[in-house]
């Protein structure tokens, strides 16, 4: 019988962020993204933004005079409603992230609820897809 031998092979990498993007640096300063993790779709959150732009549709064509009208129609918390209602003014490169299930791990309805900045740029820099 043959004796097993193993080998151990050390490779020096080093793993940076950049831009929320995992970037292997090899030895000679090569730079290399790894793969990207597989899609983590977020229902909670499409539903979420699905909703806020239908509700927004229906303010927009009249249905609805107001937020607080709106809201008694849907039988839900006026407030709760104007947070929704403000994911519709999320950049669109987010919202294709989102759609597309490549949002950053802590990206929730419940982050995107406490609030963010208006302007895209801004958002872009406090959610990196």
């Amino acid at each position: 019988m043959s004796a097993m031998t193993s080998v151990i092979v050390r490779v020096p990498i080093t793993i940076r962020k950049r831009g929320g993007r995992s970037l292997v640096v090899s030895p000679d300063g090569t730079v290399g993204a790894l793969p990207s993790p597989r899609a983590r779709i977020d229902s909670t959150l499409i539903k979420a933004l699905a909703r806020a732009h239908r509700w927004k549709r229906m303010l927009d064509e009249g249905r609805y005079g107001s937020v607080s009208e709106l809201a008694a129609a849907e039988k839900l918390d006026r407030g709760y409603l104007g947070r929704i209602l403000m994911l519709t003014l999320l950049a669109p490169d987010i919202v294709e992230a989102v759609l597309d299930g490549r949002q950053p791990a802590e990206l929730g309805v419940h982050v995107l609820r406490e609030g963010f900045p208006v302007e895209w740029g801004e958002q872009r820099v406090v959610v990196t897809v």
